[in-house]
């Protein structure tokens, strides 16, 4: 299936990279020039920029098509090139000035910076959708995966690529086990959804029993938070909901101080909250530690660029048959580097 096919099914879909040079924006680009039906755009952070900001390299530039409607800062629309019509001024502010949404009113080049409020986006996408768009594209900023979340998009692209490491085997291990990450199974059973929201609401860690009663964790981060749950956990316990994320330290400081975790199921939001090596994820969950999501994350394609900025490139072929022969979902290569 082609991926236009692919989104056309879908109406708010973030695009996020492993890393910057990945080809985000190229995927970015090319839906926008393929997709023949209302379009809405906007961006986390800043984008679009000639020059990327961090390396310096050039950039492909966003662009869009005469009646695309987009969200962006005043800042970055005085920088666009582009006969605009104002449609609404929002209230939610960024260090670029205002949102705006806009309706191009000639094709050309844009540059986005959106919110980075999850609230401010979703709302920003609603007032989107209010104005017909059939589908709304959400670009994400470097290394902002948490904008994959699903209270803001319905599907999300993952972009990779060669710029990430010379090891093309590195590129790929990174990527299945960023695939992983974001499409970890979610709880289904309906009372345990209900108390996880109860925890969510009233602290940042909650325990349940067998008996489906809660212990609240009087704790400000989930970081250091090993010895407390340790110390609460007994053999009745069955979940530890911890709102916030789940790292490499406090799987280590729980498997290396205790086997109480054992046959425990760890439930977080989603899974841009798990910041996990793949060592230590595999390590726990062989040990009998369980991790789940509360919102799945609908992954709908990975996008490969094998060309680096940085001198080098992979083989194209080699490059995607790895990636496909390790990741269960639909794969394109989408042309140059982003």
């Amino acid at each position: 299936m082609q991926l236009l096919d692919i989104i056309k099914e879908h109406k708010i879909i973030s695009i996020i990279g492993l890393g910057k040079n990945t080809g985000k924006t190229t995927s970015l680009n090319y839906i926008i020039k393929n997709f023949k039906r209302n379009l809405g755009i906007t961006s986390i952070g800043r984008d679009g920029e000639k020059y990327d900001v961090i390396t310096r390299l050039p950039k492909p530039r966003i662009y869009i098509e005469k009646g695309t409607y987009v969200a962006t800062a005043e800042q970055s629309l005085d920088n666009s090139i582009i006969k605009m019509e104002l449609i609404k001024t929002t209230g939610f502010n960024t260090p670029l000035g205002v949102i705006k949404i806009l309706k191009s009113m000639s094709s050309g080049n844009v540059e986005l910076a959106g919110p980075s409020i999850n609230k401010y986006l979703s709302n920003i996408c609603l007032e989107l959708i209010n104005l017909g768009c059939d589908i709304i594209l959400v670009d994400g900023a470097f290394d902002r995966r948490s904008y994959a979340a699903p209270v803001i998009a319905d599907a999300t692209i993952l972009s990779t690529g060669a710029s990430i490491s010379e090891d093309i085997h590195k590129v790929v291990d990174l990527t299945t086990h960023t695939v992983k990450l974001l499409t970890l199974e979610n709880e289904k059973e309906v009372e345990i959804l209900k108390l996880t929201n109860k925890i969510f609401k009233n602290s940042k860690i909650g325990i349940i029993d067998s008996k489906n009663s809660i212990k609240m964790l009087d704790l400000v981060t989930s970081l250091d938070a090993a010895k407390d749950i340790i110390e609460n956990l007994n053999s009745n316990s069955k979940y530890v909901v911890i709102k916030g994320p789940i790292t490499d330290k406090l799987l280590n400081d729980l498997m290396d101080s205790s086997e109480k975790y054992k046959g425990v199921t760890f439930l977080v939001e989603d899974g841009t909250k798990l910041f996990l090596s793949k060592g230590i994820m595999e390590r726990f969950q062989k040990k009998g530690g369980i991790l789940k999501v509360l919102n799945p994350i609908k992954l709908i394609a990975v996008t490969a660029n094998p060309t680096s900025p940085f001198g080098y490139e992979f083989d194209k072929n080699e490059f995607l048959k790895l990636l496909k022969e390790n990741i269960n979902i639909p794969i394109y290569d989408l042309g140059p580097n982003d």
